[in-house]
């Protein structure tokens, strides 16, 4: 990839994110990570990146209010938002979807590996 694509990572629990971290960087993504909901903004503002991955339970601001706060921003809606959580119930995933996430994952049902591909695929479309 000659043009490496951002991703940012907004995830408030560290040990996860340098998992996350390591595996888009071996991949090789362009990775920036935020590790709560007010950083999350900021970060999506300044660096514009390419897909924005958003843990939905965080410090500060969580996760639906980001994802509501991004979609309203005429320079950060296109882009797009995989919830990656562990809120699995059927209203979060609707909710999430509602506000205008592409995707939903639940973090103990997948690995790093499978968010990686998940990522291509939405670049692939």
């Amino acid at each position: 990839m000659a043009n490496k694509l951002k991703v940012l990572l907004v995830e408030d629990e560290k040990m996860l994110s340098s998992m996350y971290a390591t595996k888009f960087t071996k991949e090789g993504y362009d990775l920036s990570a935020a590790y709560d909901g007010e950083e999350g903004l900021a970060k999506a503002k300044s660096l514009k990146p390419d897909i924005i991955l958003l843990d939905i339970i965080m410090p500060k601001i969580d996760g639906f209010v980001v994802l509501k706060a991004l979609k309203e921003d005429p320079e950060l809606k296109k882009i797009p938002v995989i919830l990656l959580t562990n809120l699995g119930q059927d209203e979060d995933i609707k909710k999430g979807k509602e506000l205008g996430a592409c995707d939903y994952f639940i973090k103990a049902n997948h690995t790093p590996a499978e968010v990686v591909e998940k990522v291509q695929s939405v670049f692939e479309k």
